[in-house]
This record gives C-alpha cells, structure tokens and sequence, in this order.
C-alpha cells in the first residue's frame, strides 16, 4: 500500500477577495497530492490565510492556531495573507508557527511546503517588501457551486489614513480584460449560477493597461454564458453614472451596489484621506434609486475614529438615516500600526465608540426592514442556495433573503418568487414559475 496523502486544511479570515485566493490554493493542493479536510478537523497542515484590518482579526489568527495544536499537537502551521505581510516577526516567533508568507510569496505556498519537508521544527518567513510586489496573481472561489467569488482586482493605490491594506498588498493592479474574461467564461462552464467581481479596490481595475472598470463589466456581460454578475464593494468616486446605468440595462448584472462611507461628516472624510464629500455620496444614492427604487445599496461606515465628535457622529447618522439605503456594514475603529490615524488625537473612548455602533447597527436593522418590507407583494428572480428538509432559502437578484418551501430539487436554480411577508432576517415567498 501507499502512503497515505498528507491532509491540509485551509480557513480563511477577512474578506471575499482572501476567500477566492484560499479556495484557488485549496484547489491546486489536490494536484500536489493532499487530501483538503475542514480546518476543525485533524489534518497535517493547517493553512491559514489571515487577515489585520481590525485587531480582532489579529487575534482570531492567534486563537485558529491554538484549535489547531489542540486538533494535532504535531501539526504544520503556515500563515498567509494581509497579516503575514505586515508582522511576519511577529508570528514566526509565535512557538506554533511553521512558515509566514508575504503577499507575493504565498502563492508559491504549495511549492514552499514542498521544499521543506515538512517538519514540526521548520521556521521559514518569506516576505519581500510590499513596493517592489507589481504582479497580479488571479483566483476565483469554487467551493459553493451556486456563486463565485472572481479576483478582478489587488492592492491599492490610495491612502486613506485608517487603512493598512495598501501596505500589505501593495500597488492597485489587475490582469487585462481579455486574461480575466476568459477566467469568467471558466467558471460559467461549472454549475456556478452568479460571479461576484472582488478585489481591493475593483473600481481601479486596469488603471495601469489603459483599461477600465466599465469595459471590464461590459465584456463580461457580452462574452460570458452566466446568469448573475455581481459587483461587491465600489468606492463612491469610482462608481460612475456610466456604470450604474450599465448595470440597469444588463440582464446579468445584478440591482445591488455595496458603497463605502465610512464616515458621514466631511471634516472627518477629509481627515480621513477620501477621495469625495457627502454630497458626491448622496449624489450616487439618488441616480440609483431614481433608476429603480428597489435596487439594494449596502454602505461600509466606521465609527470611533479619532477626533470624531458627538457631534461628527449625529452628522454621519442623520445623513444614514436620511439616505435610501438597504444595509449597513458597521466597523469600530481599530487602531493600526503604521496608519496616520494613530497619531490623531484624541481617541474616542472605547466605550464611546461601542455605543456609537451600537446606534448604527439599529439603524442598520431598520434600514434592511424598511427595504424588504417594501418588497412584498412583489414578484422577484431567485437564486436558491440551500436546501434543509425541504426547507429552501436563497436571494433575490436585489440581495433579499427569501424563505420558500418545495419538494423539488430545486437548489442552485433561478426561481420566479412571489414575496409575501417579512420574517425578520428573511422574507417568506411562494415560487410562481422557474426563472
């Protein structure tokens, strides 16, 4: 008999674009001969693909790895991702740790635990310096056969003064539009139902192939055999009236635009190092409810950052509860090493900052009941994504969440839905006819 195959596991922490480059990693691990396992259970290798927006992500690496020894106390351990390239002293010197790889590094992670014969007392850090990192590595997520998450883009080239990601994966950079089309016509050929288009800062997609954003989305929709597009996170100033309008007209791309704030107050943007004013935000709101009102419109805020105000804060939730938006996705500010905004003064009291969310998490839940409220009676596609004892959930194309009950098997299929009452986290629907 042979050896058996080495088991790794994979977890992901932070955002969709960690999520399509662990599951592309994921993928390649089987042609180097392991057997994927879920991170909960005994493996070998444990991979774990960090994220350092918050401090709590910081410790949640830290607490991943303890499960892990606890699991398999003669486990290999490697770290990857945003975390890895910011403080790889750091956590090689964490007693666990086996192999920290940086931004560029960490797509050779399969060839590196080759090289190193894996072994309990290996320490290797490869890291290089973050401004001397300019290719593009793409990935896509294919694990949920229903959606993929696609990496258009990377990095960014903005500094906004709270942020560590454009020093833990550098410079705004892409593929061409030809390169990550023909990615996208890959996944349509799977039973993937809906692309979502991630990356950093997607809006800067092509800045530096005198492409754009816009042509990108408008090969997508003609070249590729899929059902759904989504686009996950555009900055305000980069989301134009063209590409709302475009959207509007496609049949693939989908009424949901997700649009960080961060702050309503233009003092505390300006401080912030952004790239508009309020008004340019508000200005965005209005062009896509004024195309259709039921379109969905999520909204990154973060409250506490230093020197806002009781008074910044009430201008910031005013303008939110004012604004036809759909959901919020609140963040307490973090402080991060090596930002600007460490050094500004005075820091908002934890508490004060905790309240301050709090407030904005209600609005938040208000906000998302007054929008599926408004949705019944109505008659939209859906995307069923699971199924429990017949049992079905899924999500219209403007990012509702529908309950419906079948006998059919009918998961990972569009569905005509008509959508009758408000459940709180859900709607209840009723299937008319297959989309």
């Amino acid at each position: 008999m042979g050896t058996p195959a080495k088991k790794i596991a994979f977890h992901t922490l932070g955002c969709k674009l960690n999520f399509s480059e662990t599951s592309s990693l994921s993928r390649d691990s089987l042609k180097y001969g392991y057997e994927n396992v879920n991170s909960k259970e005994y493996a070998d290798i444990y991979v774990f693909n960090t994220c350092s927006v918050t401090e709590n992500a910081n410790k949640e690496t830290k607490k991943l790895i303890r499960r892990s020894k606890r699991i398999n106390p003669k486990a290999f351990i490697a770290l990857i991702g945003c975390y890895a390239q910011l403080k790889p002293e750091e956590l090689i010197n964490i007693d666990d740790v086996n192999m920290v790889l940086g931004t560029a590094e960490k797509f050779e992670l399969l060839n590196h635990l080759d090289k190193a014969k894996i072994s309990n007392d290996i320490k290797v850090v490869l890291n290089n310096d973050i401004n001397e990192i300019s290719s593009f590595n793409p990935s896509y997520s294919g694990d949920d056969r229903t959606r993929a998450f696609l990496k258009v883009q990377d990095g960014c080239d903005y500094s906004c003064t709270f942020c560590t990601i454009p020093r833990a994966r550098g410079k705004s950079r892409s593929a061409s539009i030809n390169q990550t089309v023909n990615l996208a016509k890959k996944i349509s050929k799977s039973k993937t139902k809906e692309i979502v288009l991630t990356g950093v800062n997607i809006g800067d997609f092509g800045v530096y192939n005198n492409e754009s954003f816009l042509e990108l989305i408008k090969e997508i929709d003609s070249q590729v055999d899929i059902d759904r597009v989504r686009i996950s996170s555009i900055e305000p100033n980069l989301l134009s009236n063209e590409i709302i309008e475009f959207c509007f007209n496609s049949e693939k791309f989908m009424p949901h635009f997700h649009i960080p704030l961060q702050s309503g107050s233009n003092k505390i943007l300006k401080s912030m190092r952004r790239r508009y004013k309020v008004e340019e935000f508000k200005s965005r709101i209005n062009t896509i409810k004024n195309l259709d009102s039921h379109a969905c419109i999520g909204v990154d805020v973060i409250v506490g950052y230093p020197s806002e105000t009781e008074e910044d804060f009430m201008e910031t939730y005013e303008f939110l509860k004012n604004q036809d938006v759909s959901y919020l996705h609140v963040f307490t500010y973090s402080e991060r090493e090596n930002t600007k905004a460490i050094d500004l003064k005075p820091a908002v009291p934890f508490k004060e900052r905790s309240n301050r969310s709090k407030l904005l998490r209600e609005l938040s839940d208000q906000k998302k009941a007054q929008f599926y409220k408004k949705s019944i009676g109505a008659s939209r596609p859906l995307l069923v994504e699971n199924n429990k004892n017949g049992i079905l959930f899924g999500y219209t194309d403007n990012y509702i969440k529908v309950k419906i009950s079948s006998e059919s098997s009918i998961e990972n299929t569009i569905q005509m839905v008509k959508i009758l009452d408000f459940r709180g986290e859900y709607m209840l629907g009723e299937i008319i006819a297959s989309g």
